[in-house]
């Protein structure tokens, strides 16, 4: 049974940044009943080009496991009627669509809580409720920039980049669903619901905090490349990997910070001659002779691959790690042995490979592939709202519910 398994959801959610919150809560147990529009989630058409277009893309797989699909038309006065009818029987609403979408539908927290008091009404914006920038729309990167990841990231002497992972997206989510949690624990001491909200532009700001501490509040922040701090931590470049992999990926990653991580590696590379010389045997001297460092430990590191650098330093003490390409996360030894990939069988896709919830605790639930469109609206209506055969045959010819 999962930590979650009394807990019901109505998931109005999109593309990543909704789905990835109502993801962890249905991997947690929670019946997550994810609410879709005739054509789907949109994220359902992200992937890319040249799939199979009877095959349900990996974006949407990625993000909704877990869950089961229902299709109604809201914009249909008896779809949305029916909507409201479900609405007592669910403990949260989750939804992430542009500024003034739900108020357009009538869907506010006054109109839900008005049916259902006890409901917990979460809400993830680009720029959150109120704001000069709250009617702005926004997705990841946008709400990244916004956050100032973009001026950190590149070459001191280059432009902002943009930071691949999305996470404004996941992050943002992940912390709502800590929101809605806690939530729960106090509706279920006081009987009470409320509305929460998030902004993707505050919640990004969190992977923030340990950025630029030394002009912190005072200046911007610079970027700093692949060099940074005390002269040892950098990315070094490493002999093609042995299994005939050609990418631009062979590099490794060291990261000392104490004077006893740097005799480790003097002493893992077998340079202990380092530790005397008076280029490099203090830390203001390292960072002075960057440069000439950096070259030593890479004519090192040159000689070994990735994996033999991170093989030799982390025993010794030394926190590196190869640079992970995004197949060396389904390959590596260390995450496969945990588990971390794992194989789902999909009615249409056949076998697809999934991550599982990083949490290892009592109540996390096995993994399922994501809903088919339309898969459970028959069933959610019947058990929730009672309604017949008859009444939902009714309710398809209409078009208030069912995929386009």
């Amino acid at each position: 049974m999962g930590s979650l398994s009394q807990m019901r959801v109505l998931d109005m959610t999109q593309y990543e940044a909704g789905t990835s919150c109502t993801q962890y809560l249905a991997w947690l147990g929670a019946d997550v009943v994810k609410i879709e529009p005739p054509t789907g989630d949109p994220g359902r058409g992200v992937g890319r080009e040249g799939v199979n277009q009877e095959q349900v893309r990996q974006y949407f797989l990625n993000y909704n496991s877990n869950k089961r699909s229902v299709v109604i038309n809201l914009k249909s006065e008896e779809g949305r009627q029916l909507f409201l009818d479900m609405v007592p029987h669910y403990d949260v609403f989750v939804e992430n669509y542009g500024p003034g979408v739900v108020e357009k539908l009538g869907l506010d927290y006054e109109t839900l809580s008005a049916i259902n008091p006890s409901i917990i009404h979460a809400r993830i914006k680009g720029y959150g409720l109120t704001g000069p920038y709250a009617n702005y729309n926004s997705y990841d990167w946008v709400a990244q920039a916004s956050a100032g990841t973009f001026s950190v990231t590149g070459d001191p002497n280059g432009p902002p980049m943009k930071p691949a992972p999305t996470m404004s997206d996941s992050g943002t989510g992940i912390q709502m669903a800590l929101g809605i949690v806690s939530a729960y624990v106090e509706k279920l001491q006081t009987g009470v619901g409320q509305q929460i909200e998030i902004s993707m532009q505050e919640a990004t700001t969190m992977f923030m905090r340990t950025v630029g501490l030394h002009v912190w509040g005072t200046e911007a922040a610079p970027r700093t490349g692949i060099h940074q701090g005390n002269g040892i931590t950098s990315t070094y470049p490493c002999a093609p990997s042995l299994d005939g992999t050609e990418d631009n990926n062979d590099w490794v990653f060291i990261m000392t910070v104490t004077s006893q991580m740097w005799d480790a590696l003097c002493v893992a590379m077998d340079r202990s001659e380092l530790l005397t010389d008076e280029k490099f045997s203090t830390e203001a001297a390292r960072i002075a002779n960057q440069p000439l460092l950096y070259e030593e430990i890479a004519s090192w590191t040159k000689t070994k691959t990735k994996q033999e650098v991170m093989g030799i330093l982390g025993p010794a003490g030394v926190p590196a790690s190869y640079v992970f390409s995004t197949m060396d996360l389904f390959k590596d030894p260390h995450l496969t042995e945990r588990d971390f990939i794992q194989t789902v069988d999909h009615p249409i896709n056949g076998e697809v490979k999934l991550m599982r919830n990083p949490l290892l605790m009592n109540g996390v639930m096995p993994l399922e592939h994501a809903p088919l469109l339309d898969a459970h609206t028959d069933e959610i209506l019947t058990t929730d709202i009672g309604l017949s055969d008859e009444k939902i045959q009714q309710l398809r010819d209409s078009g208030a519910i069912g995929s386009n």
